[in-house]
């Protein structure tokens, strides 16, 4: 009786732990390895269910009304109904696969409008990023941005994304709302990610294998400064504070999340998990979660005391975070 009641005891508390409340955020992380998503309770930082999903998953984004999570799958053996490379919708509230979204071959990062009605995903293989209209369900374009894209960033106000191809070290321009390119320009080798500030005329692009941070002035398109980071072996994921102050920068093989001011000046650097990929902050930035492909764990930021207050178990190769905050 006492071993049955103990039974009981933990299954309730399985239930408690697997149904955060509704006014709670909540981390995902995308599990490349493992194939699946680790739901972090955003109060207690920690992991309260995991959900599998398909094979390979890398770029992970909650839509701007905080209902979808999209998580980009690249493997034909992906276990979801229409296996292939595309991009999947989680329904946050079910925590279930709600639709299915095709891309081109490998899509490994994408963006999401901020009206929430479209996807923009750059397709490794295919040297290519698709614009996809989850409204009506269908690719609306699919243009040529330089040799394996790789990071994905729409600006603010929906008009620009800045697609970065890491063999051909450029940055493409894209006309969301045309569906067109407009330009592209050079940064140093091996540009990974890209990331606007709030205000929008400031973008930030890494490069991974050139050590650098590259600031961007969004409305001539062109690289204004570019920043050596010295405690980054090799940066990869970027985020802006919401207030566009801070500049956090995942340092990939440094182990550490580097952080800078607006105009590129050094403010210090965290040491976390084993090579932190991607970033994702809490709505009022007081909180920023890293996900450690190597460490398979997620280390939470006090970013004002610039600190780790915690590390979470994640599965097999985290690479991507996304935090659905309430509003």
């Amino acid at each position: 009786m006492i071993a049955a009641a103990g039974l009981l005891a933990l299954a309730a508390l399985g239930a408690q732990l697997r149904s955060a409340p509704p006014d709670a955020a909540l981390v995902f992380v995308s599990n490349e390895r493992s194939g699946t998503i680790t739901v972090i309770d955003g109060r207690s930082d920690q992991p309260i269910q995991t959900i599998p999903v398909g094979s390979r998953l890398r770029g992970i984004q909650v839509s701007p009304d905080r209902r979808t999570l999209y998580i980009a799958l690249s493997d034909t053996a992906s276990r979801v109904q229409g296996s292939g490379d595309g991009v999947v919708a989680l329904d946050i509230a079910s925590r279930k696969i709600v639709a299915r979204f095709d891309a081109g071959s490998d899509p490994e990062q994408f963006s999401v409008s901020p009206d929430g009605r479209r996807l923009i995903a750059a397709n490794e293989d295919a040297g290519t990023a698709s614009i996809t209209d989850v409204v009506r369900h269908s690719v609306i374009a699919t243009l040529a941005v330089g040799i394996e894209p790789e990071g994905v960033a729409i600006s603010p106000d929906g008009r620009w994304a800045y697609v970065t191809a890491e063999t051909s070290n450029t940055v493409t321009v894209v006309d969301s709302r045309r569906a067109r390119v407009l330009s592209s320009f050079m940064v140093d080798p091996r540009p990974r990610a890209a990331a606007f500030a709030p205000d929008g005329l400031v973008a930030y692009v890494t490069s991974e294998i050139g050590g650098s941070i590259a600031i961007i002035d969004v409305p001539k398109h062109r690289v204004r400064k570019i920043v050596a980071l010295r405690d980054a072996a090799k940066p990869v994921g970027v985020i802006v504070a919401p207030d566009g102050k801070r500049v956090y920068v995942a340092s990939g093989q440094g182990n550490r999340v580097v952080v800078l001011g607006r105009g590129g000046e050094m403010i210090g650097s965290v040491l976390v998990g084993k090579r932190p990929w991607n970033l994702a902050l809490t709505t009022d930035g007081r909180k920023l979660y890293t996900a450690n492909g190597v460490s398979n764990d997620v280390s939470v930021i006090d970013t004002a005391a610039l600190k780790v207050i915690a590390t979470i178990h994640a599965g097999e190769g985290p690479w991507g975070v996304a935090v659905a905050s309430p509003k």
